[in-house]
């Protein structure tokens, strides 16, 4: 009776983590989905505090790490800053990551605890799965540190470039198969810790080849493996719920890595196997960033932006990495409804990699409390362009930059763009004239329409306040 109780929350969960992943597939439905998630999630930790078998003792040990990680996390979510969200989501991946290599190790040292064996005599499809969970586990986990160093700033954004750099990973993925294998053939504690330890390496190599433009689809694809190690655990342990939630999580965040490559012109190849950053991309998106005689641009003031803007019937606000540093949401929306009230039509323009992670402007825009209907994607506001009388981009870079569409040579060629420059006049809010993260010149900056303001996105914004309110 107890074991199907348990089995029937697990469904309850599972059907709730399916409407949760629904319902974050939209702004207006998105704290619904949290909800569901996290109801799905504390149904999930009773049913298994109360399954058959756990004793007293170990039910205390595991509430004591229940009470003591939920604390840490409630103090930790109070207290992150919306713009630090990427790093905190890479964090979380590398901690998922790290629970799967402890499984697979408290697994191995006391298989009867799990029914897949005895000490030296495991089942062979419990330590194919064991392994699998094992690597993966490792991976994320040394994968996801890195990232979180990069986008806290510990260490360079840039690429992290050698010679052989993608042959050495090659040779390392090979290697670690073959451990697999003899592992899975003879059990050996040896090969086990090999194994972790190389794919520790493995993460650390996949990663630091990667650069800052690409970090939201690093952060996606991390995503992706956490579930899948999640889910090679949850063969091993025979945790049914674990399973399906692990592969939830591994399809969704491989299908969201795979739309975010297609909106970066990018490879889900190249993320797989780590090769954003390569020598080649690299040389050419340093080419023509800062060489040649320097270009004329015009510059403006946030008056001359004010008065302009003051007349204009259609503005679309394009928000980028550089809003989310200056935390300039809240003072921009506030621009955004005084211009509303002179009677201007106002639309958010989100571009799938703005930012540093899935969907970092669509939060930042939601703090703000920016109406949802304002906010739209790239593929069905590209065509209002045209129309706007006003495009106003905030931080944003690389993903308006025209180059994209015309120089063959760019590193970024290909690379779907938000078509700003069809506005009528563009203004262009950015401390200076340095490129972007793909180390490409925006072209942007010296058209004809284009009238750039310089400094602090929020110090801007709210000057342009200002000189509205007059």
């Amino acid at each position: 009776m107890a074991h199907t109780l348990s089995t029937l929350a697990y469904l309850v969960a599972a059907v709730l983590f399916i409407l949760a992943l629904r319902g974050l597939s939209h702004p207006e439905t998105s704290r619904r989905g949290n909800l569901f998630g996290m109801i799905g999630m504390g149904i999930a930790i009773v049913a298994t505090l109360f399954r058959p078998g756990i004793e007293f003792s170990g039910l205390l040990l595991v509430l004591a790490g229940v009470l003591i990680g939920g604390g840490i996390g409630a103090v930790v979510a109070n207290r992150i800053q919306m713009t630090a969200l990427p790093q905190l989501v890479a964090a979380f991946h590398s901690l998922v990551g790290l629970a799967a290599v402890f499984v697979a190790a408290a697994a191995f040292y006391n298989p009867e605890s799990f029914g897949i064996g005895t000490p030296g005599n495991i089942h062979g499809g419990s330590l194919v799965e064991m392994s699998l969970g094992l690597a993966i586990g490792a991976i994320t986990f040394s994968g996801s540190l890195i990232a979180f160093a990069k986008l806290q700033a510990l260490m360079s954004g840039a690429p992290i470039l050698f010679r052989f750099q993608h042959w050495l990973n090659l040779g390392l993925g090979i290697l670690l198969l073959v451990l697999v294998i003899a592992f899975v053939a003879t059990g050996s504690g040896l090969l086990f810790w090999l194994i972790a330890l190389l794919a520790f390496a493995l993460g650390f190599l996949l990663i630091i080849p990667i650069g800052g433009a690409d970090m939201p689809v690093v952060v996606s694809m991390l995503n992706s493996y956490s579930g899948w190690a999640a889910a090679g655990i949850g063969f091993t342990v025979g945790n049914l719920l674990l399973i399906v939630t692990g592969a939830l999580v591994g399809a969704s965040g491989a299908i969201l890595s795979y739309i975010m490559c297609k909106g970066m012109n990018r490879s889900i190849i190249n993320v797989l196997l780590g090769g954003f950053g390569s020598d080649a991309g690299a040389a050419a998106g340093s080419a023509g960033a800062g060489d040649g005689p320097a270009r004329p641009v015009k510059s403006g003031s946030p008056e001359d932006a004010a008065y302009i803007m003051k007349n204009a019937g259609k503005i679309i606000i394009v928000p980028g990495y550089g809003m989310a540093v200056a935390q300039a949401q809240q003072v921009l929306r506030e621009m955004a409804e005084l211009l509303k009230k002179e009677g201007a039509e106002i639309s958010y323009a989100i571009h799938p990699v703005a930012g540093r992670m899935p969907g970092h402007m669509n939060v930042l825009l939601a703090e703000a409390n920016v109406p949802y209907d304002e906010v739209h994607e790239l593929e069905e506001i590209n065509p209002e362009f045209g129309e706007a009388d006003v495009a106003y981009v905030i931080g944003a870079n690389d993903v308006t930059n025209p180059a994209a569409k015309t120089d063959k040579s760019s590193a970024i060629y290909g690379m779907p763009i938000l078509d700003v420059e069809r506005a009528k006049t563009v203004f262009f809010v950015k401390r200076g004239m340095s490129s972007g993260y793909a180390g490409v010149e925006n072209e942007l900056f010296f058209r004809d329409n284009t009238m750039m303001l310089f400094g602090d996105a929020k110090k801007v914004t709210q000057q342009i306040v200002q000189a509205l309110q007059k």
